[in-house]
């Protein structure tokens, strides 16, 4: 007998971070006096070996293994070392908060990993069936994530309301993933844009399926009229959480979109792009808009949060152009860059939320970054860079990832949007630069010094630093992320 040994090079970093896991769940099960160090420093070490397996399999070749299940490309690798990236900082910023609360526990770290493992699958996913299976693996382990205090009332109800909405999204998509099997005979992206192509498909029933489709993708991004779990979300959840929210999951939500509209349904463009067009422009004008009235920070960004999503919709509702294969690459770099740098920008901003929280003192309100340049200067410097770069004022990364959506926007002929995305903005400097008027020019309520592991600050300040380095240098990151893009598209 013949046996056919498949080719799992493709999916190395994949396999090698689900050994993983399943090492630190043992390891941690039988040496419980060291368990939260262990898992601690296992799950760190499992990043960057999972970025050096990225590394060291990326032939900038495009290739496909586990029946075209999953696809190995230049974007997903860039992603997926974005994302291993993100998920190690945010657990390096979040562990002494975390310990403050006694809430330090191996499983977080266990449940970290986990949801790296899904947003990784979702990246890659070239197949219906795993990209739900990687959606899934994501959002469990986030909804544990969020209700980790258990002590906690309010992260609970969090974590109820997550799960809820997070239900109905999953269940949104399915039905959506259903139709679009009815409609072309394939769970497999490159099968169902073929399908479409020629014509074999039930239109109708594709139709249905992509607004359903679209409702998983704006839930997982959190824009409007999905978004309203956001707020409560990361208010509720403890601020090390939030940050994990807030952040990686954005890149793999991206990638989700990319896969699903460009890869697999980019036939029925002019059909999602209206589609995204409106929910572009709800979630700028209301993210902006509702941000002005909150006094928590945390809702703040939240909001913030939504509006930055609208910009990413508009980079990818931008590249649908008749035949013109160089302007959509520049519009879904546009986006793909837009997204990199939000998340950048989000883990100096709850690092920093992190940084002025301690044992029985949770800094959530604006308030509390009242005097911070008299607490400390460098560390206000470092918020201000982030606020302002959020506010899109020259010359952070902030500013560039706007001005790139934004040509793309006008290259595409929309030029109305691009004015009300302006316009947006400035109204949205204003909860941006109240930050700063706190920090600057308010006497300090908390007179406490700032304290924090040594490698926290330093990465805390690279972190910061980063964003004002990346916007007087961002053609680099750019450049990559065309390059990723030409070589998948």
């Amino acid at each position: 007998m013949n046996f056919v040994i498949p080719d799992f090079y493709p999916a190395a970093a994949e396999i090698f971070v689900a050994v993983m896991a399943l090492v630190i769940m043992l390891a941690t099960t039988f040496a419980r006096s060291i368990a939260r160090s262990l898992a601690y420093y296992l799950t760190q070490l499992t990043l960057i070996g999972a970025a050096f397996v990225t590394i060291a399999t990326m032939d900038g070749q495009v290739s496909f293994t586990f029946s075209n299940m999953f696809i190995s490309d230049l974007m997903g690798d860039f992603l997926k070392l974005v994302i291993y990236f993100t998920v190690a900082t945010a657990l390096l910023y979040g562990r002494g908060y975390l310990a403050d609360r006694n809430i330090d526990r191996p499983e977080y770290y266990l449940l970290s990993l986990l949801m790296t493992l899904g947003m990784m699958v979702m990246v890659t996913s070239n197949h219906l069936l795993p990209l739900y299976i990687g959606l899934e693996m994501m959002s469990l382990s986030l909804y544990g994530m969020v209700a980790f205090d258990r002590d906690s009332a309010r992260s609970t109800e969090a974590a109820m309301k997550y799960f809820v909405l997070g239900a109905l999204a999953s269940g949104l998509l399915l039905y959506g993933m259903s139709m679009v099997y009815g409609a072309t005979g394939s769970l497999e992206l490159s099968g169902i844009a073929q399908s479409i192509y020629h014509q074999a498909a039930n239109k109708t029933v594709l139709l249905f399926g992509l607004v359903f489709l679209l409702a998983g993708i704006a839930f997982k991004l959190g824009v409007v009229p999905f978004h309203m779990w956001v707020p409560d979300v990361y208010q509720g959840a403890p601020t090390a959480v939030t940050l994990m929210v807030s952040s990686a999951p954005k890149l793999a939500a991206f990638a989700m979109a990319m896969r699903l509209l460009v890869y697999g349904l980019f036939e029925l463009a002019e059909q999602w792009q209206s589609m995204l067009m409106f929910m572009a422009v709800l979630s700028i004008i209301l993210g902006n808009l509702a941000a002005i009235a909150q006094s928590n920070i945390k809702r703040m960004l939240a909001y913030s949060g939504i509006s930055h999503m609208g910009f990413v919709l508009l980079g990818l509702l931008s590249g649908v152009v008749d035949g013109d294969r160089h302007f959509a690459l520049n519009a879904y770099s546009s986006a793909m860059f837009y997204a990199i740098a939000y998340v950048i920008m989000t883990l100096a901003s709850f690092g920093m939320v992190l940084l002025l929280s301690r044992a029985g003192f949770e800094a959530e309100n604006i308030d509390d970054f009242k005097g911070l340049n008299k607490r400390s200067s460098w560390f206000a410097a470092l918020m201000m860079i982030t606020m302002f770069s959020m506010a899109g004022i020259p010359f952070f990364i902030g500013f560039f990832a706007k001005l790139a959506v934004l040509q793309a926007v006008v290259a595409a002929g929309y030029v109305w949007l691009a004015v009300l995305a302006v316009l947006m903005s400035v109204v949205g400097a204003y909860y941006y630069l109240r930050v700063v008027k706190m920090m600057y020019f308010d006497e300090p309520v908390d007179t406490a010094p700032l304290r924090a592991p040594a490698g926290v600050r330093v990465l805390l300040s690279a972190n910061g630093l980063a964003v004002a380095v990346l916007g007087l240098l961002p053609q680099g990151l750019m450049s990559l992320c065309a390059y990723a893009l030409l070589a998948s598209l």
